[in-house]
């Protein structure tokens, strides 16, 4: 039973992440989306992606500087 708990909660974790990156890729304001959900699992995994994601796009601009 823990094996099939920690399989969905892998999958439902990469479908959230998902949610973020694609929100992201048509220029949605992530921090709001993030503040704007319901405290619980989504916005933990919002938080961290969205985290993720801007450490992400400044190393993305810090690389494209010569």
């Amino acid at each position: 039973m823990a094996g099939w708990l920690q399989r969905w909660n892998f999958i439902e974790r990469a479908r959230l992440e998902r949610q973020l990156w694609d929100a992201f890729e048509r220029g949605e304001p992530i921090e709001q989306l993030v503040e704007q959900c319901e405290p619980g699992f989504q916005k933990e995994v919002w938080s961290t992606t969205a985290a993720r994601i801007r450490k992400i796009e400044q190393l993305m601009r810090n690389q494209e500087q010569p």
